[in-house]
């Protein structure tokens, strides 16, 4: 159990938290919530002990441990993955070493009847039992499990960390945090790297974690499937909500309602009293009165209405330079690590102004034939990028690479050129880094604010290309739908890695599939490219599409030839028809429960009734009985029109 006790922190003049106390139990599944620069990440940083309040406590009990596993990795390049992850068992390792030294000591000493050598004994006996019970020499075989579970092959094991993916990566630090067994788990943003397997994997690992968990996320549905309490930091202080996030959601507004109703009758109250003590402030006969109003005022507590966050970043892309008919041709390409073969024979052609996704499994290549393209690494075959292309470049680590003892305002301004050079500050703004802002060190800056950061600088210069790795990571779902919209008004090229559905929904017009070492172009939509695989998810897609034969793939291949002029004609009718027919169900959807809403408050009201009937004095009360009949007949019709609705709702799906 952790205890935080009036826990305050102060970055500059202004309290980032203030006097906020709550309980981290044995049990509890907590997933942490906040507007972008809340204090999410801190709070861990915090819990963790990496980073000091300025005042209050935190209590861990002696021999508690801690798995954090942070927003942004840094991993030893010159590790190979066992090495990484066998500094898990730093502690175990150590206790193996000491044991030897005693063993060999024991050996070659003769004094056996001497006080020394019994007390030697007896801390070697003692040493071994812990060794034991911690697992021995197991450890190995332990390690070696759980990195298989998490997908590394064994001829894995021995590779260079530096030759795996992001995702890749964060499973190695996931593998070393759980190989420690904590007492409470930290993970900030755990999904950001993860694809689509991968997030169901440590979901379902979440779900059956015996201990504490405390999450930050902004994947909706992962937090509400894995945690059972929500702490929400807004104003300063905490809020504790013990339900779902879905629940949290409810209740939040319920709540910001309430306050919004006090906050309104409080401001009346402090008009109205200071009205009267206007109006008879030099009455003598209401001197007496005048003083007791101003002693109420003043004793008055201003209620605190949470923040909820408004605002809206503006981003749009210069105008660019019209570059060649075709910004990127691959012929027969190959990537090789070692004896590791990540992808061969890829051919493509990408067309000025298409927008294309890579999709498929972490590791499958999608981020290292970016690198090719981008001349980062060598590689065999013939890539050529198109006459006049400019490339814009978002990495997945691009807000790793900020200088974090710079201020914002420093990062933009060391980059910036020309004319870009006075608009800083109206750049800045859009980005809602505007007014005092600008002025913080980056290293105090949220994952979220990190990557918007690192996206400005995609503005400084026009270009042609953009070709964005992961660029959702981090970003709320409303910032992510800024940044969708900025893609689809944007004139050149773009190249969008992404595990994510609704992203590229309407935002792409060809979907490139990484799997198996190699690469399968599907024209249309991502959801035309989920309907050819018959699929829900992009993961179901990739999965399906591995599992077939050779021959079944090489006769995709052939029909995907000769059925493009087929797609293309009549892809973005069915898309679009299928958009529409989209629409329609999540609008029936949301009539259905609606409606169920409406029913389960009456049927609510129903049963206090039946409740207050059962008293003695409410048997006769006209006004409970009007009611009471009122409430049932309106009830039987919203049944009907729920039954109705329902069967509106299934003709839909159906069609």
């Amino acid at each position: 159990m952790i205890s935080i006790d009036h826990l305050t922190v102060e970055f500059g003049a202004k309290p980032l938290f203030s006097d906020v106390s709550f309980v981290v139990n044995d049990h509890d599944r907590i997933a942490l919530v906040g507007k972008n620069g809340a204090g999410k990440s801190t709070m861990l940083k915090l819990l963790c002990g990496i980073q000091k309040p300025t005042s209050g406590s935190i209590s861990v009990p002696t021999d508690f441990t801690i798995g954090y596993l942070p927003q942004v990795m840094k991993i030893a390049d010159e590790t190979t993955v066992r090495e990484e992850a066998r500094k898990a068992f730093a502690s175990t390792i150590a206790m193996q070493d000491r044991l030897k030294k005693m063993e060999k000591e024991m050996a070659e000493r003769t004094d056996y009847e001497s006080d020394d050598y019994n007390a030697l004994v007896e801390r070697f006996t003692e040493e071994h039992e812990r060794y034991m019970l911690l697992g021995g020499d197991n450890y190995e075989a332990e390690m070696e499990r759980t990195l298989t579970g998490l997908g590394f092959e064994r001829s894995d094991f021995d590779r260079p960390t530096k030759e795996f993916s992001g995702g890749w990566r964060m499973r190695i630090e996931l593998a070393k945090i759980l190989l420690g067994n904590p007492d409470v788990l930290l993970l900030d943003e755990p999904t950001n790297h993860l694809d689509i397997e991968s997030i169901q994997w440590l979901e379902q690992y979440l779900q059956n974690f015996q201990k504490a968990v405390v999450l930050v996320s902004h994947d909706r549905a992962f937090i509400n499937n894995v945690t059972n309490r929500t702490l929400e930091i807004t104003c300063g202080h905490i809020e504790d909500y013990k339900v779902k996030y879905d629940q949290y959601i409810v209740l939040r507004k319920e709540r910001r309602e309430q306050q919004l109703r006090a906050y309104a009758n409080q401001q009346k109250e402090i008009a109205d009293t200071k009205a009267f003590i206007e109006r008879f402030r030099y009455q003598a006969t209401k001197a007496v009165q005048v003083q007791q109003r101003i002693r109420q005022l003043e004793k008055i507590v201003p209620i605190e209405v949470d923040e909820v966050d408004n605002k809206v970043m503006h981003l749009k892309f210069p105008p660019c330079l019209r570059s060649g008919d075709y910004p990127v041709i691959c012929e027969n390409v190959r990537k090789d690590y070692g004896q590791h073969t990540v992808f061969s024979d890829v051919t493509m052609t990408i067309k000025r102004g298409e927008k294309v996704a890579f999709v498929g499994k972490n590791g499958e290549g999608k981020s290292t034939l970016v690198k090719c393209i981008m001349g980062e690494i060598p590689f065999t075959g013939k890539l050529k990028v198109g006459h006049n292309v400019q490339i814009g470049y978002f990495a997945q680590n691009q807000a790793q690479l900020l200088d974090e003892n710079m201020t914002i305002f420093e990062t933009i301004d060391s980059v910036a050129t020309g004319e870009m050079r006075l608009k800083i500050n109206d750049l800045l703004g859009a980005f809602l880094f505007g007014g005092e802002t600008s002025e913080k060190k980056v290293k105090v800056l949220s994952g979220g604010e990190r990557s918007r950061l690192a996206m400005i600088r995609l503005l400084l210069e026009p270009v042609n290309l953009l070709i964005l790795d992961e660029p959702t990571n981090h970003l709320d779902m409303q910032s992510k739908d800024v940044l969708k919209e900025a893609i689809k008004a944007f004139d050149g090229t773009a190249i969008i890695v992404s595990h994510d559905r609704d992203f590229l929904d309407g935002l792409v017009s060809k979907v490139y599939e990484f799997g198996g070492g190699h690469v399968t172009e599907h024209i249309g939509g991502i959801y035309d490219y989920l309907r050819a695989h018959n699929a829900e998810t992009i993961d179901e897609a990739i999965r399906r599409q591995t599992e077939q034969k050779p021959v079944e793939k090489s006769s995709i291949a052939a029909s995907a030839d000769t059925g493009a002029t087929a797609k293309r004609s009549n892809g973005a009718q069915d898309y679009e028809a299928h958009k529409a027919q989209q629409k329609k169900i999540r609008k029936a959807q949301k009539a259905v429960d609606d409606c169920e809403k409406r029913i389960a408050k009456m049927e609510s009201r129903v049963k206090e009734l039946d409740m207050m009937f059962n008293e003695p004095e409410n048997a006769s009360n006209v006004g409970l009985i009007t009611e009471y009949t009122e409430l049932k007949r309106a009830l039987d019709k919203e049944n009907d029109y729920w039954l109705q609705l329902s069967e509106e709702l299934e003709n839909l799906k159906a069609s």
